[in-house]
């Protein structure tokens, strides 16, 4: 992103090529869920990677932040059609038994993918041009385009004749946007209590009353209020949520940690940050391939419980800790939501009949996203709340004449920006402690949170029914 600011210029932008394609990632998940309850999976799944290339190709090709911006919104739609469709279509042709390792091998890949991808983005805006990351997605999804077209099969009955429920799209996308929006601009582009964010507060709750009355009214509703009653559905999702809200925490901001509080590079980084996404593979992997022995229920509580484990271990973080150490604990929280991520889909996907197949698997995958979403949003307010108590404290002290006046919007609009080569330059040695303590406090209560939401999860965990009554 530096790289792209430096060609682009829109600073002021930073942040949305970033959470534009979350919000309309969010919003798409439950609503290809339904569809592939109703249409053709083999289209659904074209149009969504068509739609993919098109706007990384357009992504590709912006001149402006601006033109950026829009195309990862674009983007954000074809991604949340990629990553339902991908887990729907590997559950309509498993059998219920082989479910599990259907599901596990899809985030085993996915873990992978997203040690490798980071590094080879870095290794083509370092040796090419950054619009290459977007580029290179073109023969990858042409590759994956074919597949799909030559050898994926319908295999589920799906339902005649179900009308498309618009008037729950529109409220379910409105509640959505307004209610992400909300957490990822509040604490930080705005405070809690402005207009804006009591403005989109107040949006959440009147769509989110109108889609509840177009629910109970539709003939075939987008989400059936129905399936919040079912307990495998609704601890299962509530589980996932709360899971998500401490791994996606404890990934978005122990970076700032490693950078700001212990001071390494981001190549130490970058390293130091692979276990928690191989942890999470492996625990996918083998919850998948030993689920049929131990059930669902005791995968879910030892995921929890390793979740507990390691976001309460980074409580003990300090300037001294080793990047070893923060590893050790990364893989052992990572392992955790692995075993979480599987073990609770399987609980939602058994919750309800095939013909909902669809809506239960993106429910899931939604629950994840919200919860991720959520927690990075009150992380990062935390985190810019103690860097602009700082802030403050710098301009009234005698180090204010050496305080860029640009640096506390810089701060505002995206917490990481204060490690940009370029912003750390303009910043003192005697100004850089101060800060780095402050990001150091506050991601030490992003900690905190993420510990709470693991504990929560536990809970929901415990409550989980039994296979025999996933109803």
């Amino acid at each position: 992103m530096p790289t792209i600011v430096a060609d682009l210029g829109g600073l002021h932008l930073y942040s949305w090529v970033f959470s534009v394609y979350l919000l309309t990632r969010a919003v798409c998940l439950p609503i290809f869920g339904k569809l592939c309850d109703i249409f053709n999976s083999k289209k659904l799944y074209t149009i969504s990677i068509v739609i993919f290339l098109v706007s990384s190709v357009l992504a590709g090709v912006s001149q402006s932040m601006t033109q950026l911006t829009f195309s990862r919104a674009l983007q954000g739609v074809g991604a949340g059609g990629n990553f339902a469709m991908a887990y729907i279509v590997l559950a309509d042709i498993s059998p219920p038994e082989k479910r599990g390792k259907m599901m596990a091998l899809a985030s085993f890949v996915w873990g992978i993918s997203s040690v490798l991808g980071p590094t080879l983005g870095g290794f083509i805006v370092n040796y090419f041009s950054w619009r290459w990351i977007f580029f290179i997605n073109i023969p990858l999804g042409i590759l994956a385009l074919m597949g799909i077209l030559m050898y994926l099969t319908e295999t589920r009955e799906k339902k005649r004749e179900a009308p498309i429920d618009y008037l729950g799209v529109l409220t379910l996308s409105t509640t959505i946007l307004a209610l992400l929006t909300a957490f990822l601009l509040g604490g930080r582009t705005y405070d809690w209590t402005s207009p804006q964010i009591i403005g989109l507060l107040m949006m959440t709750l009147v769509s989110g009353t109108a889609f509840y009355h177009a629910e109970k009214r539709a003939r075939e509703p987008i989400l059936p209020l129905g399936f919040f009653r079912v307990r495998g559905f609704s601890i299962g999702n509530g589980a996932a949520f709360f899971a998500s809200f401490a791994i996606f925490s404890l990934s978005a901001f122990s970076p700032l940690f490693i950078q700001g509080a212990l001071g390494k590079t981001p190549a130490q980084l970058g390293v130091a940050m692979v276990p928690l996404s191989l942890g999470w593979s492996l625990g996918a992997l083998v919850c998948g391939q030993l689920i049929h022995l131990l059930r669902e229920r005791p995968f879910a509580l030892l995921g929890s419980f390793l979740l507990v484990a390691g976001n309460g271990m980074t409580l003990t973080f300090s300037t001294s800790t080793s990047l070893i150490a923060c590893s050790a604990v990364f893989a052992v929280a990572g392992l955790g939501m692995g075993f979480v991520s599987i073990s609770t889909l399987l609980i939602v996907q058994n919750s309800l009949s095939d013909s909902d197949l669809g809506v239960a698997t993106a429910s899931h995958q939604f629950g994840r996203t919200l919860g991720g979403t959520i927690g990075i949003g009150l992380s990062g307010s935390f985190v810019t709340a103690h860097l602009s108590k700082t802030m403050d404290l710098l301009m009234n002290s005698d180090l204010r004449e050496k305080v860029p006046l640009s640096l506390s919007s810089h701060i505002h609009q995206s917490v990481e920006t204060l490690f940009r080569p370029d912003i750390q330059s303009l910043i003192t040695v005697n100004v850089q402690r101060p800060l780095q303590e402050a990001v150091a406090q506050g991601v030490t209560m992003v900690f905190w949170a993420a510990l709470i939401a693991s504990f929560v999860s536990l809970f929901f965990s415990y409550k989980l029914p039994a296979r025999k009554d996933f109803s």
